[in-house]
This record gives structure tokens, sequence and C-alpha cells, in this order.
């Protein structure tokens, strides 16, 4: 079974026993194998099936998910600036911080 959840702005489809990186929940402080519940669910369906269609929501449906890692940091980004015919560079990087979660139900 599958899914196609809101999570972020964004849309992503998610399989039952699958592990993704979702952005930070609770600020980093969740535990292991705490429980999270995505409710904004767009599509559900079976591999190669039929599937429910939400307008924009599927109503009843959620996934459920559980914590396996509360802080995974991403791949470094590297920014670089500078000006043309000048002596002027300036070179940043950023890690943006995941939470890594198994999903363990997909119900609807």
């Amino acid at each position: 079974m599958y899914a196609i959840i809101e999570e972020s702005g964004s849309q992503r489809k998610v399989l039952s026993g699958e592990e993704i990186l979702v952005d930070l929940l609770s600020d980093g402080n969740a535990q292991n194998g705490q429980k999270v519940t995505f409710d904004k669910v767009l599509v559900v369906g079976e591999v190669g099936g039929d599937a429910k269609l939400g307008q924009p929501y599927v109503a009843g449906a959620s996934v459920l998910a559980e914590v396996v890692e509360p802080v995974v940091l991403g791949e470094k980004v590297h920014i670089q600036k500078f000006r043309d015919k000048k002596t002027w560079q300036k070179k940043t990087g950023h890690r943006q911080q995941y939470t890594k979660v198994k999903v363990t139900a997909i119900n609807g």
C-alpha cells in the first residue's frame, strides 16, 4: 500500500515499511520510538491497483510512523559569493537537520 502525503509544504510518496527523512520534529527533542501521524493524505492506493483521490485530502486517511533517529544531518550545501574583478569572496555552508521516521501503517 502507498500514500502521497503533504509534509512541510511538499508532497511525497510513502510506502509501508519505508524509512524517510522529514523536517525536524519537536525541535530535535523527539524520542526514539515516538509515534507520528500524518493526517494530510492526498492519495491512498494499492501498488498496481485502484487509488482513492482526495479533494484536497482523503477523508479519514492517515499515515502512522515511528521515529528512528531524532536528528539526522543532511548533505552539506556550499554557498560561494564573489565580485568579479575585485578581491572579495565569501564561502559559507549549511547542513539541514532532519528526523528519520519509519512508516508503520497506512490507514484509509
